[in-house]
């Protein structure tokens, strides 16, 4: 294991971004497996719902987070309580736009139709921003106080492994109640 970690430390010193970018993907794409098989046991695995975890993950949260996380070191870094401060900005600024922009665009990549996804972020922002309040200010303040900038978006993404469950149960959920309709259509 020290060995694998050693390799990962080397080739996230060389490719920061691709390397939080692939890492952030994988475990999206693992936390949205565990939803699927442990949490909704569903009888067949959605390959293609846990490819747009992946695919966001990849392309989209893996450079957005790294970006933050720096403008925000950046901003904050050398200032008195500066974990603090970066966790209120975390969760004052970040997170109240991040996680309706996460449900928009899951429900793009499912190709809802847009009233469809704006009506299910109306319906679960609430229940999904206070779920994240009573998880991330702490997780927040630790990786801010003791984490080093480098490697700030690999402990998120292990906090948010099982974030990664809840956020794909919550925002399949919403999307499930759509389905039963759409499949009995088809086989009339």
């Amino acid at each position: 294991m020290s060995k694998l970690l050693k390799s990962y430390f080397r080739v996230l010193e060389k490719h920061p971004l691709i390397t939080m970018s692939c890492t952030t993907g994988t475990l999206m794409a693992t936390g949205d497996a565990i939803s699927q098989l442990v949490v909704e046991r569903t009888h067949k695995f959605d390959v293609v719902r846990n490819g747009r975890f992946l695919v966001f993950g990849v392309f989209i949260g893996g450079p957005m987070f790294r970006g933050w996380y720096y403008s925000i070191d950046k901003i904050f870094g050398k200032t008195k309580y500066a974990p603090m401060k970066m966790m209120i900005a975390d969760q004052g600024a970040f997170a109240p736009v991040f996680l309706p922009f996460f449900l928009f665009t899951m429900g793009v990549m499912r190709q809802d139709p847009v009233h469809e996804i704006i009506e299910k972020i109306k319906k679960d922002y609430y229940d999904v921003i206070t779920t994240n309040w009573k998880i991330w200010p702490a997780a927040q303040i630790i990786n801010f106080t003791f984490v080093p900038l480098q490697h700030r978006v690999l402990f998120v993404n292990f906090v948010a492994l099982f974030w990664n469950v809840y956020l794909a149960w919550k925002s399949e959920a919403s999307h499930r109640k759509y389905q039963p309709d759409v499949h009995m259509r088809q086989d009339v």
